[in-house]
């Protein structure tokens, strides 16, 4: 079931909690006053905060540098595959015609 409340609004909320954790860990408000701003207990917003500084640690963690590889598509793999033999079948039966035709020009010259 889809959020009935916008994505701006789910933005500005998870802005919100992030900047009263912020101001909780530098020292600017208590983890209580926090707690009652965003309407929970102390114990959720220790929660919640556990799971914010975790997800800074995964998110800032050391990344291989330069893009993601691209998940490879087996439908796009295999269409690639079938143009690579077409195009070889392709070339062969070119160099086929090219050499029937040479091989006719003599006959072409005794007529």
């Amino acid at each position: 079931m889809k959020d009935p409340k916008p994505r701006a609004y789910q933005q500005a909320l998870a802005r919100q909690r992030a900047q009263l954790i912020m101001q909780v860990r530098s020292g600017v408000l208590s983890a209580q006053e926090a707690a009652r701003q965003l309407g929970i207990s102390r114990k959720t917003y220790y929660k919640w905060e556990r799971r914010a500084l975790a997800a800074m640690v995964e998110v800032l963690g050391h990344r291989e540098q330069g893009r993601p590889p691209r998940a490879i598509d087996p439908e796009k793999e295999a269409l690639r595959r079938q143009a690579q033999e077409l195009q070889a079948k392709l070339q062969v039966l070119e160099q086929t015609e090219r050499i029937r035709q040479v091989l006719q020009e003599p006959d072409k010259k005794k007529a």
